[in-house]
């Protein structure tokens, strides 16, 4: 079947590695697999293999019409519609579930921030992505950046291996890579200080060539000197590029600049 380039459908057909992303999940047959984009089913095959149900999300109408007759009998639930309009409390979605799918390049972050906003959240979630986001996302002090602080305040982000272009057909211009998330017990950040918490990563990322006094500085409208003074107290380098701090000392910036409730102390920032 030919693809569809405006669905960035690429399919990957080699048994192994199916299987090697799947093993990823650690499925069992009681396990409920949620797949996004299954395509042609041929990562649908190994997951029916191994879990108790699958329930294949496919946009593509003609797509989602032909998987079902492709594996007659089994415990396959296709629901033709797109990902993204699933909602946090969506029905169709099992109590306790599991994701593994192949995922478009295009809606890459926007699959990952639906899914990391479900109230009941996956269990796990095992996408094949492509490898310069999965590396993104699953970056270490140093290297991060706002998806990586987005991602990571809601779950724990590691990254598998790398499937080569020439796996694909038609073959992408870059690689893939698998990215594994497990949800948080409890996100890094309370509810009620998400949105300050995101404002001072955003406006620290606002001007990433610039040191972070300054991005800090412009972005909020205020004094470098008053920038440095929070900085200093908190034994954060005014100097430092934002990509380099770590996501407890974004929650010491953002708790030193918005303090909203007294009993939210800096003991708070090691939780």
């Amino acid at each position: 079947m030919k693809n569809k380039k405006e669905l960035g459908q690429n399919w990957l057909k080699d048994r192994h590695i199916l299987e090697e992303i799947s093993a990823y999940a650690d499925i069992s047959n009681k396990d409920n697999i949620v797949e996004i984009g299954p395509g042609l089913g041929t990562l649908t095959s190994v997951l029916l293999k191994e879990a108790g149900l699958v329930i294949s999300v496919e946009y593509d109408t003609n797509l989602a019409k032909k998987l079902p007759k492709q594996f007659p009998g089994k415990n396959l639930i296709v629901v033709n519609d797109d990902f993204l309009n699933f909602k946090a409390d969506d029905d169709r979605l099992p109590d306790e579930y599991k994701i593994v799918a192949n995922i478009p390049y295009y809606i890459t972050t926007k699959i990952i921030e639906k899914i990391i906003s479900f109230r009941v959240k996956p269990k796990i979630a095992v996408l094949l992505v492509q490898e310069e986001v999965a590396q993104r996302i699953a970056a270490v002090d140093g290297k991060m950046s706002v998806l990586a602080i987005g991602v990571q305040v809601f779950s724990y982000a590691t990254v598998g291996p790398i499937i080569p272009a020439s796996f694909f057909t038609p073959v992408p211009k870059v690689n893939s890579q698998v990215l594994v998330l497990k949800p948080r017990s409890k996100p890094l950040i309370e509810e009620e200080y998400l949105d300050n918490f995101f404002r001072i990563v955003k406006a620290g990322f606002s001007e990433k060539r610039k040191k972070i006094k300054t991005s800090l500085s412009h972005s909020l409208s205020m004094s470098r000197d008053n920038v440095e003074s929070i900085l200093s107290n908190i034994d954060i380098d005014s100097n430092a590029r934002a990509e380099t701090l770590s996501i407890q000392d974004w929650k010491k910036i953002e708790l030193s600049i918005f303090y909203h409730d007294s009993k939210r102390s800096t003991e708070d920032i090691s939780k």
